[in-house]
């Protein structure tokens, strides 16, 4: 490799560096043996990547090399070893002079940039070049955990907490075996990334999370996302010391807003009503133990059920009075409806100091809390809900930050509020926990109130906080930090060390154009008075057209938001505009969720390197997730449309605030400190939006495209101005759109002739999966084709995000229950992958739409339009069986189709079909009037609300969505309705009134007569399977074909599934999976009291459950039958008919129904089997 001196440091870079890098690498060398921080600004394609590592591990390999000699000059006592090289000139500037150093000494590097599949790229760079460091990348537990049994939780609370207690008690198999694997050769001396380390897990059976924190003491480089470092908690939570180290953020465009994030909080009514209810229990439960240890008793737990917590119940007590007068005091402020009350930072201490919250008593809540927290996660059984508690302490620790003196205390609450903003505003969310999925159950998270909010408009307070830690410098750096006088202003730390760096590529590499006008004319603006104008969407559907003739392979359309892009191809596939694109290039759609992005991108890479097609278009939304850290280099970004201009949100409380705060700032005129105006922070997120998007079309030197700017604002000269320095001297106006095409057109011609890119072929897909299977080892092997890579690349984003990252659950672990019988299904299944339970759950999460795919071939067509399968959804419920192709001869129709899957499903799709056609204004409506309907069961509200659905034939079918959710007793009537209505009625049947209840004796009878008199039959009779169950290809098998003789565990299991989806339907999942974790307590402790205290006040909330509270009596255990009658006796003031008590599990196998949830049953089968084996 060449090797290049830079200020008295040799650097090995992997090739010849051009101009620009040799700048860069020496600017880094510059602010880390200088200890001064630095700001540099290299475009996107330019290397920076490559030249911070290794100028970075140069210099530290320098400083390691110093050390050595300072210590060999010791020994000799000033004698020369070298004679033509004296000691004197391997210099001591790498150590920081004549202080006394050590190898521990040595600086750790920390990379950090925005997410994990940035970090990937990173780490990729790093295979590339000769050094080899220890390395560690941090990730959290939805990364890193490999326990099935806590990856299957639902909340990453519980996940949380669920690890924690098994690390405590030494049972999760995966943490016991870190301390030895750790220092493994195989995992010391490679460099991994997130993917690489739970391969490394799983292969060793040994727990990535704590691995990689085991690893972090002694890497040379630590790799994390920069909110871990930013944000003091998660700082807290990794155990991240920067005393002497150099700190990185890559991809610095981002940090302002992240450094305001992590030092900002939103309090709202729930946060404070969850931490009085944890409290209200813990009170309740040390009250009793003090009763209990009061008198005599025989129980030798007594002692030990309060073991653990060191304060007394009149300190719990003050805890609770604290958060009841923190509730008053927020909610005591009359907030008008429409917008909040805001007060200068220093006004939150007079806030918290009405619940005697002061720097006097911060030690002793704080210590009371962290008592609480603690305790409270840590118990067995029950996962109470502490994230409100947590809050507070964080809450605590932020605002009452420092150590002053009394004398001092005003001056330090001056300097720590000096750049934050105190907003009370109403709680509008109607906030409802994630877990809370029963449609018709009340919710007391629904309590309405005021939210407290807290916010930095200084990204320079969290840079200071960095700077007190000691690090040795800071590097932001970023293909768009401009301008970069008013971007370090705001950091509030002085930047001695600044670059802007030129581009690697020459002119004929780039065609910048600003097209003010469509082919028709018409002007293009994405203005707000313009943005939805029908000549508008029109004219840039003709121009988007055009350009996609003209663009070869791929092309990328970047719009100012999600919502102006829904509601522009809705426009677009209503007239036409989106036929004439997909005819040329597919269109593939950034997802507003997360879920299902990695097949997107999949898509649209495949279908670049299809050698049959033109090419795929992407459309995408600036700020979004394509338009940073992706990597669409050569044929993936051949062109790239910018839109319009993505300004914040303008009338967003936070964003005007932030402009206030910005002019008040430039009106002190501080000495030293120059501040951006409001409207030039307001006019400058934009343009760094654009210029981040525009990134994505240049990622090399040998690399070529187009930009073009399809919004007349971009004739501005200040407009232009904003744009990066590498691209102002390109760009083009044209006086019409044809003069664009013909140019473009001609640009592509030379180019390709210039630079001929390598054929496609068919074999490209397997190309891609050889480089995949190749990143498994540490050494870094790239395919020949750069196409082929970068296909490799966009299948590394399962690390992008933690929801990106959906690992199947038994990949490692066999199926359970009916899943271990031999068969494999391929399924249709419509929807998004992450499946809301009920309709009113996919109403509070559901941002993203799932479209209606039609039938074809999926590996010829993988347009957003037409993809058919959800591919990920499709493998999960496959679990790597074989493939048998089953046809049903009936078809369900929708009202028919009763399981939990079906509803999930229809509940997605009819969110996205109901936001996507009504205005916001009548969408709440129509969600108020089912919210009304849910607690009052009146129908006539429902009805009055979505009558408006009737005006327009297109939306009659949203009304006859409605009928899937109406409760039994009242379909024939809201068929009736809209027989009326509309002229046609949503296919009601008679069968449609029965309950639930009434529906299972049904199934139950024709279960009876359908099943078979003949002796039992081989077990590899696998196909014989009631398709009538099979949901669409849903995983709900029912083998009533199956006429093997059931023994050992099945029909205790199928008994068991039946009750949990009662109980599931019943109490919700959170509460459910107190539940859960209650039988598993008792399983281990035989703890028959705990068990019956929580199993009472779960069943006995709702009368209607009570019934749920005598069949639980499967699950108690032979020498407490007795007492669980009793119990029962006395609840319901009669004796229990054993016909209500089921006398033992044996008993019941002969009641179990055939017809559970596979993916129920499985969660749950392994534990009562294991329970049998006991």
């Amino acid at each position: 490799m060449p090797e290049l001196n830079l200020d008295g440091v040799k650097i090995n870079f992997p090739f010849p560096p051009y101009d620009c890098q040799r700048d860069y690498m020496s600017k880094v060398i510059q602010c880390v043996k200088q200890k001064v921080n630095g700001v540099l600004e290299s475009p996107t394609g330019t290397g920076k990547t490559l030249c911070l590592l290794c100028a970075t591990l140069a210099w530290r390999e320098h400083f390691r090399d110093t050390i050595s000699a300072r210590k060999i000059a010791e020994k000799l006592h000033g004698e020369e070893m070298f004679s033509n090289t004296p000691l004197a000139s391997w210099g001591t500037a790498a150590t920081d002079g004549d202080k006394p150093i050590y190898y521990t000494d040595v600086p750790k590097i920390i990379y950090a940039s925005r997410t994990h599949s940035q970090l990937a790229q990173v780490i990729n760079e790093l295979k590339n070049t000769s050094y080899r460091p220890k390395v560690c990348v941090l990730g959290s537990r939805e990364q890193l955990c490999i326990n099935q049994e806590v990856m299957r939780q639902e909340s990453n609370h519980i996940k949380v907490h669920m690890c924690r207690g098994k690390v405590s008690t030494r049972s999760c198999v995966y943490y016991n075996n870190v301390e030895e694997k750790s220092t493994d050769k195989d995992l010391v001396n490679s460099i991994l990334d997130v993917e690489d380390l739970v391969k490394f897990g799983n292969k060793q059976r040994v727990c990535p999370y704590y691995l990689s924190r085991s690893l972090k003491q002694q890497a040379d480089i630590i790799f994390m996302p920069y909110n871990y470092l930013l944000d003091p908690k998660s700082r807290r939570a990794h155990s991240i010391e920067l005393s002497g180290a150099v700190v990185i953020f890559d991809e610095a465009h981002n940090v302002e807003k992240t450094c305001e994030e992590s030092t900002s909080f939103d309090l709202t009514p729930y946060d404070v009503a969850s931490a009085i209810t944890a409290v209200d229990r813990l009170l309740v439960e040390q009250a009793k133990d003090a009763n209990q240890r009061d008198s005599v008793t025989e129980d030798i737990n007594v002692e030990s059920l309060s073991s653990g917590l060191k304060i007394e119940i009149p300190e719990i007590a003050k805890i609770k009075q604290i958060l009841l007068d923190l509730e008053a005091a927020i909610d005591s402020y009359d907030v008008p409806h429409d917008k909040g009350i805001t007060k200068p930072g220093i006004f939150i201490y007079d806030l918290l100091k009405r619940a005697s919250l002061t720097y006097k008593t911060k030690t002793a809540v704080s210590e009371a809390l962290e008592q609480i927290i603690g305790y409270l996660a840590g118990q067995p059984g029950i996962f109470l809900n502490t994230s409100g508690l947590q809050k507070l302490a964080d809450i605590i620790q932020l605002v009452f930050c420092g150590e002053p003196s009394e004398q001092d205390i005003e001056k330090q609450m001056q300097l720590n509020t000096a750049h934050f903003k105190v907003h009370i505003h109403q709680d509008n969310s109607h906030h409802k926990k994630k877990q809370n999925t029963d449609l018709w159950a009340s919710s007391s998270s629904k309590k309405q109130g005021n939210i407290l909010s807290y916010w930095c408009f200084s990204p320079g307070f969290s840079m200071q906080d960095l700077v007190n830690q000691g690090v040795r410098c800071i590097i932001l750096t970023s293909g768009t930090l401009s301008p970069l006088s008013s971007f370090t202003s705001e950091m509030r730390i002085a930047f001695p060390v600044c670059l802007e760096n030129g581009h690697v590529i020459e002119r004929d590499q780039i065609f910048v154009s600003v097209i003010d006008r469509g082919p028709d004319g018409v002007h293009l603006s994405s203005a707000f008075d313009r943005r939805f104008v029908p000549e508008n969407m029109a004219s840039l559907g003709n121009t988007i057209a055009n350009l996609s003739r003209v663009v070869p392979h791929g092309l990328l359309v970047f719009f100012p938001s999600f919502p102006l892009m829904e509601k522009t191809l809705e426009f677009w596939r209503a007239n036409g505009h989106a036929d004439r694109i997909e005819n040329v290039k597919p269109m593939f759609v950034e997802p507003k969720g997360k879920g299902t992005f990695i097949e997107v991108i999949d898509g649209y890479y495949n279908k670049v390197n299809d050698p049959a097609s033109k090419g795929g278009s992407f459309f995408a939304v600036c700020r979004g997730k394509a338009s940073e850290g992706l990597d669409f280099a050569d044929t993936f970004g051949r062109g790239v449309i910018i839109t319009g201009l993505p300004f914040p949100p303008k009338m967003d409380p936070r964003v005007i605030l932030k402009m206030q705060f910005l002019d008040e700032m430039s009106r002190k005129k501080a000495p030293g400190m120059r501040y951006l105006s409001g409207q030039e922070w307001y006019k400058q997120q934009a343009f760094r939006a654009v210029n981040q998007a525009i990134g994505r079309v240049i990622r090399h030197k040998e690399d070529y495209g187009a930009i073009f700017l399809c919004d007349q604002r971009f004739k501005n000269s200040d407009a232009r101005a904003q744009l990066p320095a590498w691209v102002k001297p390109y760009v083009r106006l044209y006086d019409g759109f044809g003069n664009v095409v013909r140019d473009a057109s001609q640009f592509f011609r030379v180019a390709q002739k210039l630079r001929p890119v390598v054929v496609k072929t068919a074999a490209a897909e397997s190309c891609a999966t050889l480089c995949s299977s190749n990143t498994q080892s540490s050494s870094f092997t790239s395919c020949s084709s750069s196409q082929s890579f970068q296909t490799q690349k966009a299948k590394e984003l399962d690390a992008h995000l933690p929801s990106l990252k959906r690992r199947r659950l038994n990949e490692h672990s066999g199926a359970n229950g009916m899943a271990r019988i031999c068969i494999g299904y391929e399924s249709k299944v419509q929807g998004s992958q992450v499946r809301p339970a009920n309709l009113l759950d996919a109403l509070e999460r559901g941002d993203s739409r799932s479209e209606d795919n039609a039938v074809g071939e999926k590996s010829n067509h993988w347009s957003t339009l037409s993809l058919k399968y959800d591919k990920r959804l499709e493998d999960e419920l496959r679990g790597g069986k074989r493939k048998i192709k089953l046809v049903s001869d009936q078809k369900l129709s929708v009202s028919e189709d009763m399981s939990e899957e079906g509803k999930a499903n229809r509940a997605k799709q009819f969110l996205a079909d109901m936001k996507k056609s009504l205005s916001k204004v009548n969408f709440d409506r129509i969600v108020q009037a089912l919210q009304t309907y849910k607690t009052t069961d009146n129908l006539d509200v429902l009805l009055t609300e979505t009558a408006v659905l009737t005006e327009d034939t297109r939306t009659h079918s949203l009304l006859y969505g409605f009928y899937q959710f109406v409760r039994p007793h009242h379909k024939k009537r809201f068929d009736e309705k809209c027989q009326e209505l509309t002229g046609q009625g949503c296919g009601y049947k008679p069968g449609h009134s029965l309950s639930k209840d009434e529906k299972k004796a049904v199934m139950l009878q024709s279960s009876a007569v359908r099943e078979p008199a003949g002796g039992p039959i081989s077990s590899s009779t696998c196909s014989q399977l009631d398709t009538q169950h099979l949901n669409k290809g849903g995983p709900y098998l029912n083998q009533h074909g199956l006429k093997e003789t059931l023994t050992g565990s099945a029909p205790k299991n199928e008994v068991h599934a039946a009750f949990l989806a009662d109980v599931k339907k019943a109490l919700g999942p959170e509460k459910s999976a107190q539940l859960f974790q209650a039988i598993h307590s008792y399983k281990k402790t035989d703890n028959y009291e705990s068990l019956v205290t929580t199993v009472v006040s779960l069943f006995t909330e709702r009368d209607e459950n009570f019934n749920l509270l005598i069949r639980f009596s499967m699950f108690v255990r032979p020498h407490h039958k007795k007492q669980y009658k009793e119990m029962l006796d006395a609840l319901m003031g009669q004796p229990a008919s054993s016909a209500d008590v089921p006398a033992s599990n044996e008993e019941l196998q002969t009641q179990a129904t055939l017809s559970s949830p596979l993916r129920t049953q499985s969660k749950i089968s392994s534990f009562f089997s294991g329970s049998q084996r006991k």
